[in-house]
């Protein structure tokens, strides 16, 4: 640590309340704060965004108000290998990616702890609304067998708990999220006391390289062999119409593919081999099992026999209770209790038990 009494932490300001009233909180608690916004998309884009050039002049003014250091960092080449790329391809290949999940793990926790290096920063902090335990402030407890454990925020409407399962135990050494012990009206009400102007700021909901969140004309334009019209497939084998392209369609959806018979029919399967969306009744979409792969476990060990957990699906499910199975090659079988809908291969499934974050892998 460069300084026992007074570490530096590089704090990730995306220009929103919640970074900004992390940085504002650890400068109030003394510590040698300095502030930074990732770069990850090409200048001419201007549109809003956690990363924009928005986000990046209202991130400059705080740190101007908390009079702290501000840098801008490039992170465009390995956000567009690490992140967009990987967008692009699962799309292509019939999948659906969260690129939120990507940007956390190869960007927010890997590269910017590199930077907090270069730095010489002790500690990264972000705005996320979870909590480590026990502080990476203090040291780890004598007999401490469990390391740093990953639990939900205090407020769960605002919990992410979900997107950050990949976090390991060095990166929680080194990680801190101050915003995991308030919920979202406390912020804005620290971020008023602090005379920080982006108190009462929108929250960004959209990807934040995607203009206007329209997924299908950036996938228009960034890769043309998308668009490529193909058979719409009943579950009896028979053509019953056309789609544009197999990356405009995700599990469970209904739009875009027609009318068919009395019910209303829903993707059941997209086959990028034979580039046909397959369809079918609502009933169809019900499974209770899921293979997952490219497991993390916050500990740095997965289960080695059969381990009772609850299992979340999507950022905006809940968890369910689940039997979770590991299998060679670190892969799972996840075999839930109840049936849900819509399991979706791209998508991360999440496992807990209470409060806690045991870790989680993607979907195939």
């Amino acid at each position: 640590m460069t300084n026992q009494n007074k570490p530096k932490i590089l704090v990730a300001m995306s220009g929103g309340v919640d970074s900004s009233v992390t940085a504002a909180l650890l400068k109030e608690q003394g510590h040698d704060v300095l502030g930074v916004t990732m770069q990850i998309w090409p200048s001419k884009k201007a549109f809003g965004g956690c990363c924009s050039l928005e986000a990046v002049n209202d991130a400059k003014s705080v740190a101007d108000v908390l009079k702290i250091p501000h840098y801008t960092l490039n992170f465009r080449d390995i956000f567009k290998e690490k992140v967009i790329d990987n967008f692009i391809d699962e799309y292509k290949n019939g999948r659906t990616p969260n690129p939120c999940i990507r940007c956390n793990q190869f960007i927010k926790f890997d590269h910017l702890l590199k930077k907090a290096d270069e730095l010489g920063c002790d500690y990264i902090a972000t705005g996320h609304y979870v909590r480590i335990v026990p502080s990476p402030l203090t040291p780890l407890p004598e007999g401490n067998k469990n390391g740093y454990n990953l639990l939900k925020g205090k407020d769960a409407k605002k919990d992410q708990s979900y997107v950050l399962y990949m976090l390991n135990q060095e990166t929680l050494r080194r990680t801190l999220f101050p915003m995991g012990e308030f919920t979202k009206t406390e912020v804005r009400q620290l971020a008023k006391k602090f005379n920080l102007a982006v108190h009462d700021k929108e929250e960004s909901q959209e990807i934040c390289f995607v203009e206007d969140d329209d997924y299908v004309r950036f996938l228009k334009e960034n890769c043309p062999a998308v668009v490529k019209p193909g058979p719409i497939i009943d579950m009896t084998g028979k053509v019953v119409g056309r789609h544009e392209g197999i990356a405009f369609y995700t599990l469970g959806q209904r739009k875009g593919i027609g009318h068919h018979m009395s019910l209303p029919k829903y993707v059941l399967r997209i086959d990028a081999e034979k580039n046909a969306v397959i369809i079918g009744d609502q009933a169809d979409l019900l499974a209770k099992e899921l293979v997952a792969a490219d497991l993390c476990y916050v500990s740095g060990q997965g289960p080695i026999e059969p381990l009772k957990v609850k299992a979340k699906i999507r950022y905006n499910s809940v968890e369910h209770e689940a039997v979770l199975y590991p299998l060679e090659g670190n892969k799972a079988k996840v075999v839930f209790q109840q049936p849900q809908r819509s399991i979706t291969p791209g998508q991360s499934v999440v496992f807990y038990q209470g409060g806690e974050v045991l870790g989680g892998g993607v979907i195939n």
